[in-house]
This record gives C-alpha cells, structure tokens and sequence, in this order.
C-alpha cells in the first residue's frame, strides 16, 4: 500500500450534506463535492490487511484495496480502469449501495471503516470532469442477437457486457424512458438523472439499442400491485415469442416490481397508495414529463409503513413537496447504535442508521403494526390504527404479537406503503413462456441462468427476490458470460459470481 500506516494518521471523512434548509428547497442531490485531495487522504485509510473482507463483501468483488492505492498515488486512470474491470456503474452504486464492503472493511473492526463509497463516485466523476466516459466500442461482430427486457442496473449491465462481445443488443423499457427504478423509484436528491443519462449515451455510442414505452407481454393488463400509470399512454405492445422468432437469446430482468401490500380494514379507502404510485410522478415532474404530481404531500399528515429505504425516499419526497407531518413506521424493534454481540464483523451490521431524508425531519417509530384505516366521509383515508407489538424469535425469525391495550388513532391524509416487494410479475412473458418459478415465487434459473424455456435466460430480482443494486450488476455481468458462451460456445467475459450463483441462491 501507499502508506501502510495511513489508517493510524487519518480520520474517515465522507462528503458533507448540504444544509437541510437549503436542500429542502430543491431536488438536487444532498452531497457536496469532495475534493481529489481529501479522495488521496482517505485512500491513504486503506491497511495493508493481508486478507481484504470488501472482496467478499461486494457481490461484485470489487478490487477495492487496488483503486484505492492508485487513487492516494493520484494514479486516476489506472483507479478508472480497476474499478471499471468489476462494476459496470461504480457511480449508481458508489450513491445507491448500502455498502456491505464497508461493513466488511477490516479497518471496522476497532474503528470507522475506510470511505470506500466515496472514493468510488470520486474516481468516477474526477474521470469524467477531465474527458467524459469514454465508450468502448469492439470491431468484431457475432452476428447474434440478443433482447434485453428490463433497463434496470441488472439488465443494463448484461447489455452492456453483452455488447462489449460482440453481440446485437436491444433493451426493451415499457416506461417512458429506460433506468428501471433507477430512474422512476429512486429520488433526484439521491441521484440525478444525469448521472444515468451519461451512463447511457455512453451505451447508446457502445451501439446497445434502447426501445422505450414498450411492453413484452400478452396483453396491457397487469398483476394486482403493480403502480396505476407505470405504463406510458402510447406504449407498444409486443409478445414473447415476438421476441424468440426475432432473436438468439434472450435476458428477463424486469426485476421484482409487485408490492408487498397490507390488507387491513380500509385499505380500499382514497389516499392509500404503494410506494412506487407516489415515487413514479415525483419523478416524472423532475424530468418534465408532469407539471405536477397526481400524488401531493402539500399541507398533509403523512404516513409511511415500512421502516426501509423505499419508505425513506418517500420521507424525503414528502418533505420536499411540503407535508406538514410524516410518520414513518416500522414493526421491526429499533436497532442498536452499536454492533450487538451475536452481529460480529465481517458481517453486515445491524445497527441504527439516519438517511439524508431521515435527517431533514419527521418521525420515526419501531415496533408498531397498523391495524385498520379510518375515514371520516367513508371514502378518502383520515386516521390509522397503530399498535405496539413485542418481537419474538422464534425458529430464526421474528415474530409480531399484539400488545394489549396498546392501540392509538393517528392522523393520515396520505399513506405510503413501502413494506418492499414480493416477486415478479407472474403475467407478461413470465405468464406467455409459462417460465417454472420456485417456492417464493421468483423465477428458477439453472447455473447457466436459464430459465425453464430455452433460450430465455433471467437475472436479478426477478430470480433473486428483492435485493441491492450490487447484487443487480453482478447477476447481470453473471448472466451476459453466460449467454455470451451460449451463443458463441465459450466467453472472455468476466463474472465475479457466475460459478457460485447456485450456491448463492
């Protein structure tokens, strides 16, 4: 390492958030920049540990204590081309990724773990403030075709690595524009749509061909859970097996998109919405596409139930557009400030964490269940019933049970839930292919991602059930090799998780 001892010298620092009154005004992301300087200090951070944990940390298996090095030696291009060589989007994740290599950082053991999504982003956006991202463009042409449907970070991935082969790439994108919930599920003051935007120039340059505002599928109807106005009003529509007699492969990553819903007394009541219904339209306003959203906090007392990252954005998103009260719930007991004895390093730690969105205000309550919605004129929600629960273990997994006497009315103009999603949708070419699914309603792949139909192969949540952004790339990259040596009999084509993805699962 460049200064072996640079853990012992330096303190971590990240980017500061820019003051909440200010961001508040605004849907700009919340971080300030952070300098090439302070990026070479905390790279400094990195030990010489002998066996680096952020390998097997990242899904990816990121080459974290290399970029690093390079990045204190100021050696920016090499640290490019390191990080490049495991992650197609260092800059979604380095913003997007809770950061499991960190958790896993031997430096956490005893102290603060080193800035690794820091410099990630740095490296990036230091490259591409000096000549833009340059795109990789190969000579050779299989003659194969493949179609990708989803434009999510698995299925973006999987293009792009498929691409880079040689291969005639189409992604298909029944929204308005590609990005999956990179661009309609995660909010601007998380990460602008620039950043994916540039990320896809550089795809579209690479020679990936994007169809947007088009459905692969039997018909328009759509699985209960799926967000009313997730489809474009002029979309095409075109069936799976369109798409078999038209191609040598093809990759589903349409992710898991069906919301886990709460069926409760009242939940039929106006004002009740999935997460998903609220972020969509916030989103679009940001692009231009809407004047205002459908969906608007103003003046309103809003409820979120669901304690995780979904139900933070829709926090931040409230606050932005002016709610005069938000609650976010959560059934789970509130988490320790500091590592339990039973959540040793390396594993991730389940310990109490505040947002950006968490910081800008509202409330948060842990052990808490909803009972039953309330209206006062028996059509538009008014009030929910909350009660306190106790967690118990019980054969590795907690339990809720209701204590007694423990209900209260709240008040609720709005409510959002974000209690996460439960699997793919079992219509469109999942339903049309009749593709085998397995006990949790994901979709079954072999080791060579295949589906039960030939020729059709599947990635990210819609196999793995609802996960991290990392997890989306590397399934991704996994599935391109996969259906590269498919095509083509063999692929040069790097996988950090392709041999072990059965053993994974």
């Amino acid at each position: 390492m460049g200064e072996p001892t640079g853990f012992l010298r330096y303190e971590r620092k990240s980017a500061k958030r820019r003051p909440v009154g200010l961001r508040l005004k605004d849907w700009r992301e919340v971080y300030e920049p952070f300098s090439g300087e302070e990026l070479s200090i905390q790279g400094a951070r990195c030990m010489d540990c002998g066996i680096p944990f952020c390998h097997e940390g990242c899904p990816l298996g990121n080459l974290i204590p290399e970029w690093n090095d390079f990045v204190f030696k100021g050696e920016w291009d090499l640290a490019f081309d390191r990080l490049h060589a495991t992650n197609n989007f260092p800059e979604f994740t380095g913003r997007l990724c809770p950061a499991p290599c960190e958790g896993s950082c031997v430096l956490g053991i005893n102290a603060d773990p080193v800035s690794i999504k820091q410099i990630e982003v740095g490296i990036v956006e230091h490259k591409a403030s000096l000549s833009g991202l340059t795109p990789i463009k190969v000579e050779h042409k299989t003659g194969k075709s493949v179609a990708v449907v989803g434009s999510g970070p698995a299925g973006l991935a999987a293009a792009q690595q498929l691409c880079r082969a040689g291969h005639k790439v189409v992604v298909f994108e029944r929204a308005e524009k590609p990005g999956g919930l990179l661009r309609y599920g995660i909010p601007e003051f998380k990460m602008e749509k620039w950043v994916l935007d540039r990320r896809l120039s550089q795809m579209k340059q690479e020679g990936v061909t994007f169809e947007s505002s088009t459905l692969i599928g039997p018909s328009r109807e759509l699985e209960f859970g799926v967000p009313p106005g997730s489809l474009p009003r002029d979309v095409k529509v075109k069936s799976a097996k369109e798409l078999i007699d038209s191609f040598d492969a093809i990759l589903l990553s349409g992710g898991a998109t069906v919301g886990r819903d709460l069926s409760i007394p009242g939940r039929e009541l106006d004002g009740v919405f999935f997460a998903m219904e609220y972020l969509k339209p916030s989103n679009l306003v940001q692009e231009g596409e809407l004047e205002t959203s459908p969906i608007d906090a103003n003046g309103k007392d809003v409820i979120i139930i669901g304690g995780g990252d979904t139900g933070a954005d829709c926090l931040g998103t409230a606050l932005r557009q002016g709610a005069k009260s938000v609650l976010q719930l959560e059934i789970m007991p509130k988490p320790p400030e500091k590592r339990d004895f039973d959540n040793p390093w390396p594993t991730w730690p389940l310990i109490f964490r505040t947002s950006s969105a968490h910081e800008e205000g509202g409330k948060r309550e842990f052990s808490v269940t909803a009972v039953k919605f309330g209206s006062s004129d028996g059509k538009k929600v008014s009030s929910l019933v909350l009660q306190e629960v106790e967690t118990k273990i019980e054969s590795g997994r907690p339990t809720f049970v209701p204590i007694e006497n423990s209900e209260r009315e709240i008040s609720a103009d709005l409510v959002f839930l974000a209690m996460g999603f439960i699997g793919p949708e079992k219509k469109g070419p999942v339903g049309e292919l009749s593709i085998e699914l397995d006990s949790r309603g994901n979709v079954t792949v072999d080791s060579s991602w295949m589906t039960s139909a030939k020729g059709v192969f599947a990635c990210g949540d819609m196999v793995r059930g609802q996960s991290l952004i990392v997890w989306a790339i590397a399934e991704g990259r996994s599935a391109a090799k996969a259906i590269d040596s498919f095509l083509a009999g063999s692929s040069l084509l790097k996988s950090p998780i392709y041999p072990l993805q059965m053993a994974l699962k």
